[in-house]
């Protein structure tokens, strides 16, 4: 059963993605009009991504169609989430398999040159590129860009919530 909220990212989602088939344009091309990557720009599109208010003229004359009320919405934070069944779709599927069975190795290499940490999907750019490979046939280059987070030793002194608790009881 969908909420609310649910029918109406869903409507909002389907008058991006006819704004897009309208104005004829791939991902890549309105990427290149508004300066954002493809995939941000898929992701704005599919309200899974915020538009900030000085990117808003840049994707409107990429897309004039857009209307007052879409891009309003577009600014609006947006509920991030994802149909369960979105796994069984081949590409998503190829995709969850390449980073499960390159996971470990990737995690490896990345505390191996950065030390204990993760790559942040906040601070991260992603994009789809097309390429022909050494023999002719097209490739798909995907790119994840993430800032380094390192984890972080618990240390007591440094937990503002305590220092503040302690300062509380000696005033």
């Amino acid at each position: 059963m969908e909420t609310p909220s649910s029918i109406s990212k869903a409507s909002i989602v389907a008058a991006l993605q006819a704004v897009k088939r309208k104005s004829g344009k791939t991902h890549g091309k309105i990427a290149q009009e508004a300066g954002l990557t493809n995939v941000y720009v898929a992701q704005l599109l599919r309200r899974q991504a915020q538009l900030k208010p000085e990117t808003a003229p840049s994707l409107r004359a990429a897309l004039p169609d857009l209307s007052d009320e879409l891009l309003h919405e577009m600014m609006q934070p947006p509920m991030r989430s994802y149909d369960p069944n979105i796994i069984q779709e081949p590409t998503v599927y190829r995709l969850n398999e390449a980073v499960m069975h390159f996971g470990e190795s990737i995690k490896e290499i990345i505390n191996e040159d950065f030390g204990d940490g993760i790559m942040s999907a906040i601070d991260f750019y992603c994009s789809v590129d097309k390429v022909k490979g050494v023999d002719g046939k097209d490739r798909v280059v995907v790119t994840f860009d993430g800032k380094y987070l390192p984890h972080t030793e618990q240390l007591s002194e440094h937990m503002v919530s305590r220092t503040r608790k302690k300062e509380n009881q000696n005033h």
